[in-house]
């Protein structure tokens, strides 16, 4: 029985807050549309003319005809003739004012935002407004922010060439490459420099945190016509039928793996479960299948489970003495 009251309470606390600001908003446009007045407000037309025939009976203590709230209609058009006094938009609360600094600033610090002018600006006039908030000792950082990524942003915004030196996880290599960036990305919790690879003549990420170092160009950086920005609407890496594809059967222990990697296909197989995935190369799944607990065996391809079992081997020899091979306790590892 309180769950429709709890839900009346807040659909009036809601409307009265729109009535506040609503006399405000149409003394600002008078002669206001009430169609476009809806559509600025986020309500019907219903709503809005049922919102406005409540202002009728509202306004100062005495409420006579000088009293009340007046206002004017002509056709679908309305104008405010008497405020009684609430001619200001509510202001926020101290609640709601830090938190709107705070996501701003997180806004400002996100990589890749379009118009950070237009945030700083509209960050500094809603300190200005909110007096003690414009000292308060709030900082922002993002998941995966560091001097690294403030000082590719940095560089990135002032339009130059980069040399860098990157590790490529994937061969498991570092290498040097001379980069024009085209933006600054934040993709699932990490910063990315999209840019034009010089060295392999085509549109490239570079994730921020496998930058090992940076050198700033005397030239601007010229992206060639062709270049086009990734989609990453579906994350980085976007599974393709051309990829190698791979079969690991996993203990409960590793099941996150399905919530963490893009999987093509999970079948139970009695308290274990089979999993399909495709990855960049089989050196990547080589060394990710390494990194796994004792629960996971690698079920396809025969290639990837034979590189498993001969790494594991010759890592264990280079520890094992000639009385104790270690060879066979790597066999839960491959099928």
């Amino acid at each position: 029985m309180t769950r429709p009251a709890a839900r009346g309470g807040r659909a009036s606390a809601d409307r009265l807050a729109r009535l506040l600001n609503l006399v405000p908003y149409l003394l600002a446009r008078p002669g206001i549309e009430i169609a476009e007045a809806a559509r600025d407000l986020g309500v019907t037309e219903r709503q809005l003319r049922e919102d406005l025939e409540l202002l009728w009976v509202c306004g100062l203590p005495g409420y006579g005809p000088g009293d009340l709230i007046d206002m004017a209609f002509d056709g679908d058009r309305v104008t405010i003739t008497y405020d009684a006094g609430i001619d200001r938009p509510l202001r926020l609360t101290p609640d709601e004012a830090l938190a709107l600094v705070v996501a701003l600033r997180m806004l400002a610090e996100t990589p890749g935002v379009a118009n950070r002018e237009a945030v700083e600006r509209a960050l500094a006039k809603i300190e200005g407004a909110a007096g003690d908030l414009a000292g308060a000792p709030v900082e922002v950082r993002l998941p995966g922010d560091s001097p690294r990524v403030r000082e590719l942003r940095a560089a990135v915004e002032r339009g130059q060439a980069l040399r860098i030196t990157y590790y490529t996880a994937a061969r498991d290599e570092t290498t040097e490459r001379t980069i024009d960036p085209l933006r600054m990305l934040m993709v699932g919790g990490r910063a990315y420099v999209e840019a034009w690879c010089r060295r392999a003549e085509a549109v490239r990420l570079f994730r921020a945190d496998r930058i090992d170092a940076v050198t700033e160009l005397d030239e601007p950086a010229v992206v060639p016509a062709q270049a086009r920005p990734h989609d990453l609407s579906d994350g980085v890496f976007r599974p393709s039928p051309d990829l190698p594809s791979i079969v690991l059967r996993i203990g409960r222990g590793e099941r996150w793996i399905t919530e963490y990697y893009p999987c093509e296909r999970v079948e139970a197989d009695g308290e274990q479960w089979l999993v399909s995935l495709r990855v960049t190369d089989l050196g990547w799944a080589r060394r990710f299948v390494l990194g796994l607990g004792p629960e996971v065996t690698v079920v396809a391809p025969a290639e990837l489970a034979e590189q498993v079992r001969a790494q594991a081997v010759a890592a264990l020899d280079a520890y094992a003495t000639p009385a104790d091979r270690a060879g066979p306790a790597v066999a839960g590892r491959t099928q």
